[in-house]
């Protein structure tokens, strides 16, 4: 382990730190500010390279930064406007240089900082291309084997989140489904028409613009929608942001759902089956109980109930078909 130092920001990050990286369920609320008195929220990533199906020869990274003569993970704070996400991609981008894909939320440590409770949220992040270039906050980068990547680390906090990454190694991620249902809509009892017109209401255009920035580091490879309105409309602004369609099909959606769940559940898993990061915009009844079946029929018990708000993402992580890991994301909002 390198020598611990004493800068004030960290004198107590691992003498009085909480790590909540248990379970392969994580979440992140609609209001995380709300869980700690006087939070500063901040979010990184456990970054990697290599072949994910040969574990032992994944090489991370470790960051030194200068300022404080440390070895750590990268991260940093969130930006006014930010959802947590995408603090992540931003942070790491800006101290590495480097783009990535985010991938499993390993969970959140909170610890002192001058009478304040840090939280930093971290992911498991695919090294995709980018250069390092030395900085006023990150001179040099070491890419090691998870093991000496865990000597050289200064703080006993990283070491834990990055044997929670080796982990989330061991079980590669075939497919990395974000399944979002809709958007904030205009109430049904003020709606005369045909329900499937029903469209998003102020908040809901909002959310779904949001969703953009928020779900952009996952890097999503195809998209797929519920046939109402509000469904596509919550998928629009992301398929234009990165210049794919939208592929819309009746059994993403409720009423399928209720007539012939068999077809929707072969539906959902044929897109799983294509592999990449699938987006599908879906609808209330169907989510939460479309992940209760895939819960059941796979290795990740999930007992409590399955929450689904208007435009919340659940980041369902897949090996060969098999449930494997979710993250849910309450709100795609910037931060409160």
């Amino acid at each position: 382990m390198a020598n611990k130092n004493n800068k004030a920001h960290e004198v107590d990050k691992d003498q009085d730190s909480a790590m909540l990286i248990n379970g392969r369920l994580q979440q992140i609320p609609a209001r995380p500010t709300e869980e700690f008195t006087r939070p500063t929220l901040a979010a990184g990533a456990v970054l990697w390279r290599g072949d994910i199906d040969d574990p032992d020869n994944i090489e991370v990274a470790v960051i030194h930064r200068p300022h404080y003569d440390d070895w750590s993970l990268a991260k940093g704070k969130v930006d006014p406007g930010e959802s947590i996400p995408t603090t992540a991609a931003r942070e790491i981008l800006e101290e590495t240089g480097y783009d990535i894909r985010l991938g499993k939320l390993i969970g959140k440590v909170t610890y002192p900082v001058q009478g304040r409770t840090k939280v930093v949220y971290y992911w498991t992040a695919q090294l995709l291309g980018g250069e390092f270039v030395p900085n006023d906050e990150v001179d040099e980068i070491r890419w090691l084997p998870v093991d000496e990547a865990s000597e050289l680390l200064s703080y006993q906090v990283d070491t834990e989140v990055l044997a929670k990454a080796a982990k989330r190694f061991r079980t590669a991620t075939t497919t990395r489904v974000l399944y979002v249902r809709h958007a904030h809509a205009h109430g049904r009892q003020t709606w005369a028409g045909d329900d499937n017109k029903r469209p998003l209401d102020k908040k809901g255009r909002r959310q779904a613009e949001m969703l953009v920035p928020m779900l952009l580091p996952f890097k999503p490879t195809s998209i797929y929608s519920a046939v109402p309105d509000r469904c596509q409309t919550t998928a629009l602004p992301l398929a234009d942001e990165l210049g794919l369609d939208v592929s819309v099909n009746r059994l993403f959606g409720d009423d399928s759902w209720e007539t012939d769940p068999e077809a929707c559940k072969k539906r959902f898993t044929d897109v799983v089956r294509q592999g990449g990061v699938p987006m599908i915009v879906g609808q209330g009844t169907i989510v939460p109980e479309m992940i209760k079946w895939l819960s059941d029929s796979g290795t990740l018990p999930i007992d409590e109930k399955i929450k689904a708000k208007k435009g919340s993402v659940w980041v369902l992580s897949f090996h060969d078909g098999i449930l494997t890991g979710a993250d849910y994301l309450a709100s795609s909002l910037p931060v409160k």
